[in-house]
């Protein structure tokens, strides 16, 4: 039957229907953690992404894939990247975004997270949530009818990690085989890049001060996803060993907001860690470095974060691209037009 099947089918219809059959379709889900995301969904996020930069930014088109579509952006965390994304991004593709800073909502302070979520779910069509504990994201993703984003919260920051593989596809071209130095705290961002680094056939490497190591949950599962997928996950102490060979050198902030008062002990044991031209000269040839912004001296100096070698500010404008193809993923059945890019 299959047969007959084929040869009634002109050879081009055939392939859309294969290409219909193998596609991912992720319309109506949130997105909480990488972790619930495998390596084909991951992919095509960045495609979709990709297609939408070089279709609005390279080609000047209007895509309006969310004319009608409203998102709420809940804030308990201001953010300058996270924002702005967001807001350009949905009103670039059409969409109306509404803002809500802690004096517009206080989750389960005012009104249950329960009330919140179906009070939302009834007057927009997806919430991205930037908030201090993910257990809010969890509570909400529970109770809405519509999809979460997690905008940021103190266990993990998938948005901006997308922003980071798009970067590094770009630039390199591919992703498999490159070995990533995280070296700084074992906080949000690196707990993402353990969820999704594997998957891609990306290599870990992770010098943490003591104490300040990733959490323990996260770490297991990835000590998991790296023998599933047969990559290098080290944990280390040294910086310069950590950067040792690796093609991409990686901080974020010490002292994240919510910590300030530990400011004077956390920029104290983090002497050393600090990511200057002598770190990168033990690294790969074609080193490169990302920061997710905002940045401070003490974390990696002026001429490694003002050199070509930075790619800090591509970064930064991908979170859009990266924001705007998420939401395009999970609000609509858009199949981009551009060539599937090369992992």
């Amino acid at each position: 039957h299959i047969k007959v099947l084929i040869s009634v089918l002109n050879a081009s219809w055939f392939d859309i229907l294969l290409s219909t059959l193998d596609s991912v379709n992720l319309k109506g889900h949130s997105f909480l953690t990488l972790k619930d995301f495998n390596a084909e969904e991951i992919k095509h996020i960045l495609w979709v992404s990709a297609d939408l930069k070089h279709r609005i930014k390279h080609r000047g088109e209007y895509v309006p894939l969310l004319q009608g579509k409203s998102i709420a952006m809940i804030f308990e965390k201001r953010s300058t990247r996270t924002r702005m994304s967001t807001e350009t991004g949905f009103s670039l593709l059409g969409g109306h975004p509404c803002f809500l800073t802690p004096q517009d909502i206080h989750l389960g302070v005012n009104e249950s997270t329960t009330d919140t979520a179906r009070v939302l779910s009834g007057l927009a069509d997806v919430v991205l949530a930037r908030v201090y504990s993910h257990s809010s994201l969890e509570h909400l993703d529970i109770d809405a009818s519509i999809p979460i984003i997690n905008g940021l919260s103190d266990l993990y920051h998938p948005i901006q990690v997308l922003a980071d593989l798009l970067t590094l596809q770009e630039h390199y071209g591919s992703l498999k085989g490159l070995t990533l130095a995280w070296i700084g705290d074992g906080n949000n961002v690196l707990h993402s890049f353990m969820m999704s680094l594997a998957k891609l056939g990306v290599n870990l490497k992770v010098a943490t001060p003591k104490g300040y190591e990733p959490d323990a949950n996260v770490t297991q599962e990835a000590q998991l996803l790296s023998k599933q997928f047969g990559t290098k996950l080290q944990f280390l102490m040294d910086p310069m060993e950590t950067a040792r060979d690796s093609s991409v050198l990686v901080t974020d902030t010490w002292v994240s907001m919510g910590q300030e008062e530990e400011k004077k002990k956390r920029l104290k044991d983090f002497l050393g860690y600090q990511i200057t031209m002598q770190t990168g000269s033990v690294a790969a040839p074609d080193w490169t470095f990302l920061h997710c912004l905002p940045r401070k001296a003490e974390e990696v100096d002026d001429e490694v974060f003002y050199s070509p070698r930075s790619l800090v500010f591509t970064e930064a404008e991908n979170r859009k691209w990266t924001i705007m193809g998420l939401m395009v993923c999970i609000l609509t059945d858009y199949t981009p037009q551009i060539p599937k890019l090369k992992f």
